[in-house]
């Protein structure tokens, strides 16, 4: 494995796991460029894009031992938009999201799992961790990749998740029970 291979993956690991210990550095996140989307469809075809525009990420990196690293994500779902605001305003409601009963999703990282890669910028892994919304704690493994320079980090993730393993089971058969989400955080050193 090559030495920036390794210092990157070292990078993506002290996203993800627990945090403990007096060497961990805090990360904080740069807001602009930094999005939590998601993409929902219906068997036919049609397509809705939307997202979160308000959210919080505490991160910790321990470089020396990055199993003493934590992520956690905090979404305020009220911050939810839409490519249409009839759209919007249905997935803000007790049929999806409902948001004034569950004013936050939140995603606490548990495990990291480094991949091997043959590129010099490889930097990819997978974040196991557990996914609070709609009052229920789901785990989930994310696909990540994590790009690092002396000032930041950038991580990247795009998969997809049942939307019927936390309840939502509105429309079921006419909507898609599958959407696929796409996150991007941006941290400072």
């Amino acid at each position: 494995m090559s030495t920036r291979l390794l210092h990157v993956l070292l990078a993506a690991l002290s996203l993800t796991c627990f945090a403990a210990g007096a060497q961990a550095d805090e990360l904080k996140l740069i807001k602009k460029g930094s999005k939590v989307s998601f993409v929902g469809g219906k068997p036919d075809g049609t397509t809705h894009a939307g997202g979160f525009k308000e959210f919080e990420v505490k991160a910790t990196a321990d470089f020396e031992n990055p199993t003493k690293s934590s992520l956690n994500i905090t979404i305020n779902t009220a911050s939810l938009w839409a490519d249409d605001d009839k759209l919007a305003n249905h997935l803000k409601s007790p049929d999806f999201f409902g948001v004034r009963k569950h004013p936050a999703i939140t995603f606490e990282s548990t495990e990291i799992v480094p991949k091997e890669s043959d590129q010099e910028d490889g930097g990819l892994a997978t974040i196991k961790g557990n996914l609070h919304m709609l009052g229920k704690k789901v785990a989930v493994d994310i696909p990540v990749k994590a790009s690092v320079t002396e000032e930041s980090i950038d991580l990247t993730a795009e998969f997809e998740i049942d939307r019927t393993q936390w309840g939502m089971t509105y429309g079921t058969g006419k909507i898609n029970n599958e959407v696929k989400i796409s996150v991007r955080f941006k941290m400072k050193r």
